[in-house]
């Protein structure tokens, strides 16, 4: 009964330089170098999302300009409220005019 492969294989190439040194760290950890790339990939994808973060968390600073807390959003809510509700009641006093 054939075994089914559950990783896939990829064929890569880097320059003769970055080779070498990528052989010499992976013998130097006793690693293979599919293992050296698997940590080098996972390394990347945690760098990046900690750069998307980063770039979030200073978009979302620029966004609140005038430092609300969440503990404002209840009372804003009900003011809004309550600005539209009068806009709307003095629309209607005016019509019946």
């Amino acid at each position: 009964m054939p075994t089914t492969r559950r990783s896939r294989v990829f064929t890569i190439s880097m320059p003769p330089e970055m080779a070498a040194s990528a052989e010499a760290l992976a013998k130097q950890e006793n690693r293979s170098m599919s293992e050296l790339m698997r940590e080098a990939f996972r390394r990347y994808e945690r760098d990046e999302i900690s750069r998307l973060i980063d770039e979030t968390a200073a978009y979302a600073a620029t966004r609140n300009p005038r430092g609300y807390t969440e503990e404002d959003v209840e009372r804003l809510v009900k003011e809004v409220r309550a600005e539209m509700r009068a806009e709307k009641e003095a629309s209607t006093t005016q019509a019946r005019s």
